[in-house]
């Protein structure tokens, strides 16, 4: 089994790197799907809620119809594309494209690993007693355990080759994800939502992009994954510390 996690993920500097975009999100793609299909592995691509124009209130289903914003968008659909069309020269070769969205957890150990946005809430609340967030982008926090253990359910059950939508249940804008974090660590500060208009960003996001899963049951609430969460992420120990103190 192949499973390709990675991925060109800075939204922003996507729209003015759109070759570096497309050589990661899509041409690799190609490579490492064909090279899976050649050898008879399982492929396992993980794709975005960002292939969505987020205009409609009611969520995405698998077999909606992507539009993307942005170029980091565009390149995420170009290589799901991709695998549909390896697949179409491999017959009964297994393949997943397994969409989700705002994943949170533990980053990895790699210097090029970004700080997760919690991360980066948490080391302002250390030293902040009012912190603004934007109040944008409806859409289904995921729990990077719960994501690995729904993609080696997907494989072991042997389900159908397809595309699958897989995100903790429940959505949340960036400031409703903060605001529940920070309360759950006990933070005494003030969370105050800031309207897209005040914070810069290049990139177009979908305004509401939740992930609903209509072949699989949903995975468990996002607010409980968050408590699991943060029962042992560093950032949260530390600042829980600080409030305790």
């Amino acid at each position: 089994m192949v499973v390709n996690a990675t991925g060109y993920t800075a939204v922003d500097r996507a729209e003015g790197d759109r070759q570096g975009a497309e050589l990661l999100n899509a041409v690799a793609v190609a490579a490492l799907a064909e090279a899976s299909a050649m050898v008879g592995a399982v492929f396992v691509h993980c794709s975005t809620d960002y292939v969505f124009d987020g205009t409609r209130s009611q969520g995405w289903g698998e077999h909606d119809t992507p539009n993307p914003l942005s170029v980091y968008g565009c390149s995420k659909l170009r290589g799901e594309e991709q695998v549909q069309s390896i697949a179409e020269q491999y017959p009964g070769w297994r393949w997943y494209i397994v969409r989700t969205s705002r994943l949170f957890g533990d980053p990895g150990r790699s210097e090029s690993a970004k700080r997760p946005f919690l991360a980066s809430i948490f080391a302002r609340a250390e030293t902040q007693d009012r912190i603004e967030v934007i109040d944008a982008d409806m859409a289904s926090p995921t729990y990077v355990d719960d994501l690995a253990r729904a993609i080696a359910e997907l494989v072991l059950a042997r389900v159908a080759s397809g595309i699958y939508h897989r995100t903790n249940d429940g959505a949340c804008t960036w400031y409703g994800f903060a605001r529940s974090a920070l309360a759950r660590v006990g933070w005494k500060g003030v969370v105050l939502p800031i309207p897209p208009s005040q914070y810069a960003r290049p990139a177009p996001r979908p305004a509401y992009s939740v992930l609903r899963t209509t072949k699989l049951p949903p995975l468990r609430p996002w607010e409980s994954a968050l408590q699991e969460y943060l029962a042992m992420s560093p950032s949260a120990l530390q600042l829980r510390s600080l409030q305790v103190r």
